[in-house]
């Protein structure tokens, strides 16, 4: 790789989110789940930048573009008894692949579990997606058998939270 295609990775800043949510589009097409992304470029300022972030984003850049994002939050394991990092979203657009962009942006939130001695780095990646499986797997990732991931959502998560306590 040329100097001139360099990747750079840095944390996402203020005025980042309309090309957040430009990947995050293109990921949800690929994922074939375009349909439920109701994010906005409001909505991820506030979750990124507000008060009280909820979520932090790295991005990757080749000469000045973007070429990637890692979208994380901070899990916590009480068996472990301290945070960990879940990865909610890692994407590279089709263009950029095969140029260690994925591995960079995993590098660096794996160097942030080392010097932050959190215990943990995990994410879900869709079963069909092989190509991503074999990028996690050549990584030395290993998928956690005999856990179902579960989701509460829309009108079942309003008619739950309806309940007294």
């Amino acid at each position: 790789m040329s100097a001139a295609s360099a990747v750079a990775i840095r944390p996402a800043r203020p005025g980042d989110a309309p090309v957040i949510l430009g990947l995050i589009r293109e990921l949800a097409a690929y994922e074939r789940l375009l349909h439920e992304v109701d994010a906005t470029e409001s909505l991820l300022d506030a979750a990124l930048f507000g008060p009280e972030p909820r979520a932090h984003c790295d991005l990757a850049e080749v000469g000045g573009v973007a070429a990637g994002f890692a979208l994380w939050f901070r899990s916590f394991s009480t068996f472990r008894g301290r945070a960990g990092i879940y990865l909610e979203d890692l994407y590279v657009p089709p263009e950029f692949r095969g140029r260690g962009i994925g591995r960079a942006l995993l590098a660096g939130l794996a160097r942030r579990c080392r010097e932050e001695d959190l215990p943990r780095l995990e994410w879900s990646v869709l079963d069909w997606n092989a190509p991503a499986l074999g990028f996690y797997a050549s990584l030395g990732a290993e998928p956690m058998s005999g856990w179902t991931r579960l989701r509460l959502g829309g009108a079942e998560l309003a008619r739950l939270g309806e309940e007294p306590s």
